[in-house]
């Protein structure tokens, strides 16, 4: 009896050592924080503004001349010959549509490659957390936004961000 009491008040023992163990090895890292501090993240930002320029001054001046043409409709319509108003008309809608669907293609691509843009930023941040946990020997790295409560947990995110950067 005795040896069995000692066997598991060892093995308590053990155990609580090895998960004391285990949370010296846990770390948070702040994904968010380094992304807005990222300096590839405003870089990016220019190069999209820059790739989208022509088609975003398109779109606006398609749309000043769509607003344009509607204005003049509605206050000539009345006076205008049957025919020509008809002609505005078909010729409006028909801006409209092109409108509208140059808009969508627009936004779609934006977002697209938006996304391909963040995701590349979002892979250099993972490789710079795989990094510098590997460096500091954390078994385990967790995003600070996922985390509740964590007292011995090591926050590396300036560190990360120092590799980012």
């Amino acid at each position: 009896m005795k040896k069995w009491l000692y066997a598991m008040v060892l093995g308590l023992v053990f155990s609580t050592s090895t998960i004391a163990q285990a949370a010296d090895k846990i770390a948070v890292v702040n994904v968010s924080t380094i992304f807005q501090q990222s300096p590839q993240r405003a870089v990016v930002s220019k190069q999209l503004e820059n790739e989208f320029k022509d088609r975003a001054s398109e779109l606006q001046s398609m749309e000043n001349d769509l607003q344009i043409r509607i204005q003049r409709l509605q206050r000539d319509g009345s006076i205008m010959k049957a025919s020509e108003r008809d002609s505005l008309e078909k010729s409006v809608m028909v801006q409209r549509e092109t409108f509208s669907t140059k808009a969508q293609e627009f936004e779609q691509d934006n977002r697209r490659r938006q996304t391909e843009e963040r995701n590349k930023i979002l892979s250099c941040i993972q490789d710079a957390v795989k990094n510098v946990a590997t460096k500091e020997g954390y078994d385990v790295v967790i995003n600070a936004d996922a985390v509740a409560y964590a007292t011995n947990a090591k926050d590396i995110t300036a560190d990360v961000l120092k590799q980012v950067k």
